[in-house]
């Protein structure tokens, strides 16, 4: 009985989290009660438990993790100057009677906000805050709305940028090597980062088309799930539209193209993110408007010319147009500070920041509270003998091509249910992929069907991390079984998606040679 202490484990915690008791002491409290059982057994050793100071620390000092509260005050400023709330409402209702018109709106908009975060956590919560409220007061089944909302939120792990991808090219290019190396090459080619994001973009598109494609059917043969829009509502304007839809979507734009333009990392673009909610939630609150535009519209200018045309001050060589071009960026900066100290002034005054900051305050704790769980858990299996499990699974992979990464896929899956993509990513793929790619699988396109099936561990049930964040973000009406139940048929459109790329290699190929 006790070498199936790391199986029993996670039964335990299905149990656990079913019960009701909250996610994050649920997660910890069963790890902590398995070490000390496996300890008193002698099937564990306890000095294992160290290491979750040194995770304790990893997390705290993780620069890209600070970027999670600053898109969670970002979504929260949306949504308490009803900026977000009006976009989906007038997407919705341009949509006119489309049945599931609000939830398509959903999904683009949480693909731009997921597009522009990378990170999971942050754009759920966001999403949950900002959507799952005005779908459930549209008449949306709360299964369905949490399901889209969950889906939505994940696709940044799948459209770069995307942490996962980054960790993927870094195990992806090292196997890739080895098995060049074992081939007899010495002159080994490398993977980058960019081949990566190139061949995912693609795919992630695909993945949006069949979730748009989903809701539309739903809607079509179960109304009663997303009712249309009322018939006496009247569509929206073309001013409507574009004073509801042009400023967010101005501030997403902002956001991934600090990204993707290398002007930003995802930490400081999520700092543009925040400050660019300021100013909208402020603008929308009418006093000193002009100012607070103005502003704005310097920083815009300022990031715009400092990209194109970069100074350095300190530098002893700078010409006369350096200097005319420094004294303007200080002018733009000391302008966009003005703006930025008057939005600050009418968000406090209309008490929008403390409830922004509130919420800020109590998602960044569920969602670090969750990870620093998950963290224990996955130290405790390890220590239970779990790793091992998985590596004598691997090692005894079915012969042939297909098979192995037919084998391969279906534990990749199934350790989602459980384990963190980066734990999977570091500890079993350097395992089998070295192999695969020996066995004649591309590596970019074996790294991208890897990714899709990565993504869903966000989604399955019971420990899907994506289920957790919304969980902390939903209202008291969306349960837990609620929030399980509706991402099942997402769940089935990410393996429909690894189908097409499974059959179809250059969906994830081709844009990478063209462009490399």
């Amino acid at each position: 009985m006790t070498e199936y202490l790391d199986l029993l484990m996670f039964a335990a915690l299905v149990v656990a989290i079913l019960s009701g008791f909250p996610v994050a002491f649920s997660i910890a409290g069963v790890a902590v009660l398995f070490a000390y059982f496996g300890w008193m057994v002698g099937v564990m050793d306890i000095s294992l438990l160290g290491a979750f100071g040194q995770r304790v620390f990893g997390l705290i000092s993780n620069q890209v993790l600070i970027a999670i509260p600053l898109f969670v005050l970002m979504g929260a400023l949306l949504e308490k100057s009803r900026i977000a709330e009006e976009l989906l409402d007038t997407m919705g209702r341009a949509f006119g009677q489309l049945r599931g018109g609000l939830g398509i709106s959903v999904i683009l908009v949480g693909a731009l906000l997921a597009a522009s975060t990378g990170i999971v956590g942050a754009t759920v919560v966001a999403m949950g805050m900002i959507a799952l409220p005005t779908m459930l007061r549209a008449g949306y089944d709360p299964r369905v709305s949490a399901g889209i909302v969950c889906t939505a939120g994940t696709l940044g792990q799948i459209i770069p940028p995307s942490t996962l991808l980054i960790i993927l090219a870094d195990v992806m290019s090292n196997a890739y090597q080895q098995a060049q190396y074992e081939q007899g090459k010495f002159a080994v080619e490398a993977l980058s980062v960019g081949q990566f994001f190139a061949a995912a973009l693609v795919p992630g598109l695909v993945l949006v088309s069949l979730y748009l494609a989903y809701v539309l059917v739903r809607g079509g043969l179960r109304p009663q799930d997303m009712p249309p829009a009322d018939a006496g509502i009247p569509k929206p304007t073309r001013t409507e539209i574009l004073s509801a839809i042009v400023p967010p979507v101005l501030l997403i734009f902002a956001v991934l193209g600090s990204i993707l333009g290398g002007l930003a990392t995802p930490t400081e673009a999520a700092a543009v993110g925040a400050i660019g909610a300021l100013l909208l939630s402020a603008a929308r609150a009418g006093r000193n408007r002009t100012l607070i535009l103005t502003g704005a519209a310097a920083l815009i200018v300022l990031a715009i010319a400092a990209g194109i045309f970069p100074v350095r001050l300190q530098r002893s060589d700078l010409g006369p147009g350096s200097y005319i071009a420094g004294g303007a960026y200080i002018l733009l900066a000391v302008i966009g500070l003005a703006g930025i100290l008057a939005a600050l002034r009418n968000v406090v005054a209309e008490r929008m920041i403390h409830d922004a900051a509130t919420s800020t305050m109590t998602m960044t704790a569920m969602i670090f509270a969750t990870i620093l769980a998950a963290g224990m858990f996955s130290l405790v299996f390890i220590g239970l003998g779990g790793e091992e499990r998985v590596a004598h699974w691997l090692a005894n992979l079915p012969g042939g091509a297909t098979g192995a990464l037919l084998v391969t896929m279906l534990i990749v899956f199934i350790m989602g249910f459980f384990l963190d993509f980066v734990e999977i990513s570091v500890i079993v793929l350097p395992l089998v992929t070295p192999t695969l790619i020996l066995l004649g699988h591309d590596p970019i396109w074996l790294g991208i069907i890897l990714a899709i099936n990565l993504q869903t561990s966000f989604l399955t049930p019971p420990f899907g991390f994506s289920l957790f964040y919304l969980r902390g973000a939903a209202p008291e009406e969306v349960t837990t079984a609620h929030i399980y139940r509706g991402v099942l048929p997402f769940i089935a459109l990410q393996a429909v998606g690894v189908a097409l790329v499974w059959f179809w290699p250059a969906l994830a190929t081709w844009l990478p040679k063209a462009m490399f």
